[in-house]
Formats: structure tokens, C-alpha cells, sequence
């Protein structure tokens, strides 16, 4: 077990914000595990996305305890229409109580739970936690970092300057002609492919892989807002395939695409690939 009071950031900005949602995210994450040795009573839901038995039972136990600890402030969860209002204040916390459904009913490791905090529009805090290894990838305003059986380590980026050189990463159940179209467009030919957006990013914050490309408009905030704060303060950027910061203050969707990267990359990949999507420019 981790020791949360050795926690980098704890005794920072958002110290208590970290140290409850680290602490969340691994007892939802035990809780999904736990569960998916059973029946996972799975479901479709609009735009033909699973949902289980063991998503809602991780929502409630994250909403439950950001409750007690944070009272005044709204949560935003995947699992839950959202109450009316809630993106209106200048705190907002976004949960994904299983990134990466289909990894997880797979019994595969690439899902994660992920709870991200926004202030001020711009995500600022997250926690990606996956279960089935035990690592946990967070960040507040001091610094990017991952923790595991090895300890913990401070996350940064790679220097990998040709987005031809790029290591891609990319989804295992949705991946689209699309991406042949990136790949073909950067002259890409190395990409790894895995469930959970969290993942991805946390893999370009570690600097293992250094891009992800998704120009489907389907993504959302949850999906982006923790391992967002993640990959910024490891270095990275985010932006929609037209190089603008992504939405935290409006609709529930991030419907321009999203590029993800170590930074080095990101110009001359929103360079290459914007024309290649310029209808996703008009408004959704």
C-alpha cells in the first residue's frame, strides 16, 4: 500500500483534494476488480457504450466520499446526468468511475478510474488509478508523478522532436480508419494500442509513448479532465486538432477531436493533421 502521507503534493496546493481522491480512485478500483469476478449485468447504453454493474458501484462510492470531504462542491460523473448548474462554479470534479469499459469486461488491464478536479475552467488536479498493476499516475499545481510497487517517481515527457518518429498510441476498441489517415500523414509506423484515454495520456507523461490522436467527436470531459492535469504538469500538451485548449465550461463533449502529446510534436502535428479535419471546425 501506499502511504498517503508520503504523498508528493499532499502538503501542497489541493493537498486534501489529492489525498481524497488517490484514496477513492484505489477503493473504487478494488471494488471493479472485486466485482468483475461476477456477473457484470452489462448494458448499452446511447451511442452503444457498455456500462456494468461495477461502473455505478464505483461512481457511487466516489461521489459518496467527494461528498463528504468537498460538500459545496459539484461532481460531474459519466454515469450520472449531470444537476443543473454544475458547471457554473469555479470548482468541478469530473469522474470516470471505469475508463476503458470494454478493457475491463475483457478482463483485460486497460481501464482505469480516474477523478479529475477543474478550477477556474482548466483541469488542475487528477488521479488515474489502474487496478489490476496497482500503479496510480497523479498530479496537482507541484508536479506530475507515478506510484507503484517500485515507489514513487516523478512523471516528464519524452524529447522526441519528429512526428514522424512519434510513438503512437492508440484505442483498442474504437480505433477508426482515421488513424491510418494520421499515421499515414506524420509518417508513423510505431503505435501501441489500449483502452482507457487515462492510460494513453499517463503513457505520454511517463515518456513511453508520445502521441494520441482521436478525431472522433465523442470524447468527453471526464474522459479528458484528469489525466489532462496528468500529462500538462509532466510536460505535455492538449489541444483539439486545431491547436485550441479543450473545453471544461460547456457542453459534455470534446466534439473538435483532441491531440495529445509530449509537446515537442504538437505543432507540426496540428500542422499536418488540421486539414485533414476541417470539418470538425464548425460548431457542434
Amino acid at each position: 500500500m501506499v502511504d498517503l502521507s508520503r504523498l508528493p503534493g499532499e502538503d501542497g496546493e489541493l493537498g486534501k483534494e489529492l489525498a481524497t481522491a488517490f484514496e477513492l480512485a484505489r477503493t473504487a478500483g478494488l471494488e471493479a476488480v472485486r466485482l468483475r469476478g461476477g456477473e457484470l449485468g452489462v448494458e448499452m447504453k446511447l451511442g452503444d457504450e457498455p456500462v456494468t454493474i461495477a461502473d455505478r458501484r464505483a461512481s457511487e462510492l466516489i461521489l459518496a466520499g467527494l461528498a463528504t470531504a468537498f460538500p459545496n462542491d459539484p461532481v460531474i460523473s459519466e454515469e450520472l446526468s449531470p444537476a443543473p448548474g454544475a458547471m457554473s462554479g469555479s470548482r468541478l470534479w469530473l469522474v470516470d468511475p471505469i475508463d476503458g469499459t470494454k478493457d475491463f469486461i475483457r478482463g483485460s488491464d486497460g481501464f482505469s478510474v480516474m477523478i479529475g478536479l477543474v478550477r477556474g475552467g482548466r483541469p488542475v488536479l487528477g488521479v488515474v488509478h489502474q487496478p489490476t498493476t496497482g500503479r496510480t499516475y497523479f498530479a496537482t499545481p507541484d508536479g506530475a508523478y507515478v506510484t507503484d510497487a517500485e515507489g514513487t517517481r516523478p512523471l516528464a515527457v519524452s524529447t522526441v522532436a519528429n512526428a514522424g518518429e512519434a510513438r503512437l498510441v492508440a484505442s483498442a476498441s474504437h480505433r477508426s480508419p482515421d488513424i491510418d489517415r494520421v499515421k499515414s500523414a506524420l509518417g508513423i509506423r510505431d503505435e501501441q494500442n489500449i483502452g482507457s484515454v487515462g492510460l494513453k495520456l499517463s503513457l505520454i507523461a511517463t515518456g513511453v509513448r508520445d502521441l494520441y490522436v482521436n478525431p472522433a467527436p465523442k470524447t468527453k470531459i471526464w474522459d479528458t479532465c484528469a489525466p489532462e492535469a496528468i500529462l500538462v504538469r509532466a510536460g505535455g500538451r492538449i489541444t483539439d486538432l486545431f491547436g485550441d485548449p479543450l473545453p471544461y465550461d460547456g457542453p459534455l463533449g470534446q466534439p473538435r477531436g483532441l491531440v495529445a502529446s509530449n509537446g515537442a510534436v504538437h505543432a507540426d502535428v496540428i500542422a499536418k493533421l488540421a486539414p485533414l479535419f476541417g470539418h470538425l471546425r464548425a460548431p457542434a
